[in-house]
């Protein structure tokens, strides 16, 4: 594989990739408009975009920083040696810049609170291990992404149909940042160690691993629960059930207490569940629209 392409670190675009689905779905037959394709692909280029400079950014400072010198996951390309801080700093830069030509386009058409929105976005993706108080090294890793991959993006995504917020679109992020969530806890779960020496705090150093396997199950949890809510307004939304055999794996080995390398199946697994569980939600909510 080349090596930027794992660097943009595929496995993780479903977090970018299912919220704009799924908030596009829930605009689908709104009585305030109809559906925009063009402005769905924009949002779909923003999202992905912005998924990526996070991870080239995540990659050059923790290369820099040293906190990926004994991982035991993928290699990065800093730590790796793969390329230098500066050349990925460059990636990073140019992923951005495809974010906001993306969306600049959608603020011409819907309105100038898209910038904010998209600078919010930007700024959480680069301060998540940017810049000099990374706020993923201090344990609110989990929030934000639960709030930009989940509620931001899922009804931003509807917002560009719509032109409004949408409680259907605001229901139906719970999930959506549900599993985004789960990714990054087995991902801080694996690192436990390695983050520790290294003096990234993150959730899982904090809480440590019991709790934080509870938390990954309950989120799993959660984000089938929401279906029967959300099934009271699109009661094709019940379609997303049948990812649920997707979820048993991971759930028993994280219940099993699998740990170091043996979780980076696990971590696939979570990519795998979100994006089927997606296009499900995404399916039935436009079924039922």
């Amino acid at each position: 594989m080349n090596v930027w392409v794992a660097g943009a670190r595929p496995r993780t675009l479903p977090a970018a990739v299912v919220p704009v689905l799924v908030g596009t779905a829930a605009a689908a037959g709104s009585r305030d408009g109809g559906l925009v394709w063009w402005r769905a692909g924009a949002a779909m280029v923003v999202a992905i975009a912005i998924q990526v400079a996070t991870n080239y950014v995540n990659d050059y400072a923790d290369g820099e920083r040293g906190t990926d010198d004994r991982r035991v996951g993928p290699v990065r390309l800093v730590a790796g040696g793969l390329a230098t801080a500066s050349q990925v700093k460059r990636a990073a830069l140019v992923a951005g810049v495809v974010a906001v030509v993306a969306g600049l386009l959608l603020a011409v058409a819907v309105g100038p609170e898209l910038l904010v929105v998209g600078a919010a976005s930007l700024a959480a993706g680069y301060l998540y291990t940017g810049g000099p108080r990374p706020y993923g090294y201090y344990g609110l890793g989990e929030l934000f992404v639960f709030a930009f991959f989940g509620v931001v993006a899922t009804a931003g995504s509807a917002y560009v149909q719509v032109e409004k917020v949408m409680l259907l679109a605001l229901a139906a992020a719970v999930p959506v940042g549900c599993l985004a969530t789960a990714l990054l806890v087995v991902n801080n779960l694996r690192d436990i160690p390695t983050d520790a020496m290294a003096g990234k705090r993150t959730l899982a150093v904090r809480v440590g691993d019991g709790p934080t396997r509870v938390l990954y199950i309950t989120l799993l949890a959660a984000t089938f629960a929401a279906l029967p809510v959300l099934a009271l307004r699109r009661p094709w939304a019940l379609l997303a059930v049948l990812a649920l055999p997707l979820a048993v794996a991971p759930v028993r080995r994280i219940a099993a207490g699998t740990a170091g390398g043996a979780l980076v199946p696990v971590l696939g697994d979570t990519g795998r569940l979100q994006l089927v569980y997606g296009v499900l939600l995404a399916a039935g909510l436009g079924l039922s629209a």
